[in-house]
């Protein structure tokens, strides 16, 4: 073994494979002065790695269309269209005509520019940086003479292991299943979008690697395994073995879960739990109904968005939202609006914030952004037609918020019926706790909504003021912290007063350990109850537990231990492996604990 280098799991999976080294970030240009008679020649090399430029990004749009469809591939034909633009050539040539290097003036021109774009007073335009970004790394490239490669160069069939700093949202268009079989990021945590994104298309992934990028040549042989937040580097024959060895256990354990999809989920003294799925893409929804999923307990619509230089309009929205309801026959979809921002961004992204996870994201922009929030509305409400589907809002932290969501919907609906379109009235409406502030509040959201689904990965960020996607933190990300778990507490307290559904969705809803933690702290409350908790993806069960734990998790402050068993022992007549289901099926749940310990 050359060398090792740990990062943080972020989907399971061990892949052997060259490394397929992507460094997409703007580097850094020296000023060079030019000699008055090479101008005529500086202007000529400048406008032939333009038109060079122009061909690579078709090239790359035409393989991302076969790839990802027409419709997210159009980011390209943007950015060949800022290439053409004649004021951008007309400054970039002024200052080559001022004796400065082509690659220096080109670099100025598009500083200036994307700073300009990012306080544009119009969000389209605001939303064009990352495509200047993008233009203003491609062309660098060409012009200084560094390598000039995308994932989508690398040939099917070669599963190789992508290596980059992160995965911005024109590089995700471009990945190719059959040719990136792992990716490995310098950063990101286990809930960052990357980590999501590899989740949801079954790729092994490692991110927080730090300076994976700065280490590595490109080219090496080595083996990925996202189950410990390792990448080993040029491994000898001996240890690409022991990887394979394991692979292939991990197929067979999976193999054997797949059996366990039509088993009963009962724990032993007789309550039944519940499981619905994730789904990040429609792609996922018949895979996920096969499963043993009961439902969808939370459907991310923003992948819609992520990747492309438009909106998806209301057709478009309409059969992606009723491909999962169909699959899931009738089983409640609960399908959270667009949570735009923080780490996910539409192609451009928004205006640069110093704090995006603060700043005008998920229902506050889509409040504000009435127009667009209605086709998302008007194309859930049709969609309604073919299942149980259950809209759900993200980021709420006023009941104002709530009230501006329901009415967009009353007009949502109004403009569907004069337009004579059949839709289903009256659907669902519930709320994603996600902030202190909401989950205190939980007493006055629960007069007007349908069902909570407390959001635990922003939850934790927020109650510990801890950044989920900064890779010096991650080991302060701490889902367990007394403070989270009485803010879940209350908000399950609170639900199962009003006799609301509360789930219980992130990164926590994937940890079997945790899932018991909490029922434990639940259990430490004055009445002994435990609450009700889903977890993304999973339905809520119902039911009565008795008798100690074997091995306590938590203590009652009055002195009894929590009454849940341990997890091997939960399902009755068999015992399932629930760490590895959970293992496999990692942030793709939702698990409900039962209503009393």
């Amino acid at each position: 073994m050359d060398r090792a280098l740990t990062g943080i799991p972020a989907s399971p999976g061990i892949v052997v494979g060259p490394v397929h080294l992507l460094r997409w970030e703007v580097p850094d240009v020296p000023t060079h002065i030019i000699p008055d008679d090479a101008i005529p020649a500086e202007l000529e090399r400048y406008r032939a790695a333009v038109e060079r430029a122009k061909e690579r990004l078709a090239g790359v749009r035409d393989r991302a269309a076969a790839q990802a469809g027409p419709e997210e591939a159009a980011i390209f034909d943007v950015q060949i269209s800022m290439l053409e633009d004649r004021d951008l050539a007309n400054q970039v040539e002024s200052y080559i005509r001022q004796n400065l290097a082509a690659e220096k003036a080109f670099d100025v021109v598009l500083h200036e520019w994307r700073a300009r774009f990012a306080h544009h007073a119009s969000p389209m335009m605001r939303e064009r940086v990352g495509d200047l970004t993008d233009i203003h790394i491609r062309l660098l490239s060409i012009l200084i003479g560094l390598p000039d490669h995308d994932p989508v160069d690398v040939p099917k069939g070669t599963k190789a292991i992508l290596v980059t700093h992160d995965l911005t949202p024109s590089l995700t268009v471009q990945l190719d299943r059959d040719a990136i079989a792992g990716i490995a990021t310098d950063a990101g945590t286990r809930t960052a979008h990357v980590a999501i994104l590899a989740r949801s298309l079954g790729l092994p992934a490692v991110v927080g690697l730090r300076d994976a990028t700065l280490r590595l040549a490109g080219g090496e042989n080595a083996v990925l395994d996202g189950s410990t937040g390792t990448l080993v580097v040029n491994p000898t024959d001996a240890e690409v073995a022991v990887f394979q060895h394991r692979a292939e256990r991990e197929e067979r354990d999976e193999a054997e879960l797949r059996l366990l999809a039509t088993a009963e989920p009962v724990t032993t003294d007789g309550e039944r739990i519940v499981l619905r799925a994730n789904v990040d893409l429609p792609e996922e929804s018949p895979q996920a109904a096969t499963s043993g999923a009961e439902g969808v307990g939370l459907m991310r619509t923003e992948f819609l968005v992520v990747g492309r230089t438009t909106m998806p309009d209301e057709e478009e929205q309409y059969r992606a939202y009723r491909r999962v309801v169909e699959a899931f026959n009738g089983r409640p979809v609960v399908i959270r609006t667009f949570d735009i921002g923080g780490d996910k961004l539409p192609a451009g992204g928004f205006p640069h914030e110093a704090n995006p996870f603060l700043g005008w994201r998920a229902i506050r922009m889509c409040l504000d952004e009435s127009d667009l929030f209605k086709v998302q509305l008007r194309a859930l409400l049709r969609a309604g037609l073919h299942g149980d589907v259950r809209i759900m809002l993200p980021l709420v932290v006023t009941i104002d918020e709530v009230r501006s969501a329901r009415q967009l919907l009353d007009e949502a609906a109004a403009e569907l019926e004069e337009r004579n379109v059949p839709f289903q009235r009256n659907l669902p409406l519930g709320v994603m706790i996600e902030t202190p502030a909401a989950a205190m509040c939980a007493d006055v959201f629960a007069k007007e909504v349908a069902f909570f689904s407390i959001g635990t990965n922003d939850l934790v960020q927020y109650t510990l003021a801890v950044d989920r996607g900064n890779v010096n933190l991650a080991a302060r990300f701490t889902p367990l912290h007394p403070a989270v778990l009485r803010l879940v507490k209350h908000t399950v307290d609170v639900g199962r007063a009003a006799g609301l559904e509360v789930a219980v969705c992130g990164e926590m809803a994937s940890q079997p350990v945790m899932v018991f933690a909490r029922s434990s702290a639940q259990c430490c409350s004055a009445s002994g109850a435990a609450r009700e908790a889903h977890h993304p993806g999973h339905q809520r069960g119902t039911g009565r537990g008795s008798g100690h734990r074997r091995d306590r998790i938590g203590q009652c402050r009055r002195g009894r231990a929590s009454t849940c068993r341990p997890v091997a022992s939960c399902v009755r007549r068999r015992v399932v492996p629930w760490g590895r289901v959970a293992r496999q099926l990692a942030g793709r749940i939702s698990f409900i604990l039962p209503r009393r310990c």
